[in-house]
């Protein structure tokens, strides 16, 4: 039984996703067409099994589903509104420090 989130758990759950470079990838992907397992790790150009990994975490956060097609599965936004707030967050001005306060950046990734 599916259940609607609360708005500040969608944020959270959004955050989540974003928050790894491979998600943020896989949700553009998805927003361009939904696509089958294989072709987004050879798309990504990671291994399958990292990309399993990366869609539990989509499926889990609400944002992707899993589409049977015969004996295949394909993922897709689980919203199309979804793809619209890609959009938007894709195209914000954000405002960053020129120097970074987080000694750690280059190297976390973060920041």
């Amino acid at each position: 039984m599916l259940t609607l989130a609360t708005e500040v758990d969608v944020l959270a759950r959004f955050g989540r996703a974003l928050a790894d470079p491979i998600r943020c990838r896989l949700l553009l992907a998805l927003r361009e067409a939904p696509a089958h397992p294989s072709d987004l790790a050879d798309r990504l150009g990671i291994s399958r099994t990292r990309l399993s990994n990366h869609l539990a975490c989509l499926r889990d956060c609400g944002l992707v589903v899993a589409v049977p097609v015969g004996r295949r599965t394909r993922y897709e936004l689980a919203d199309p509104r979804l793809g619209h707030a890609l959009d938007d967050l894709r195209t914000a001005v954000v405002a960053v420090e020129a120097d970074r306060s987080c000694v750690d950046a280059e190297g976390k990734g973060c920041c």
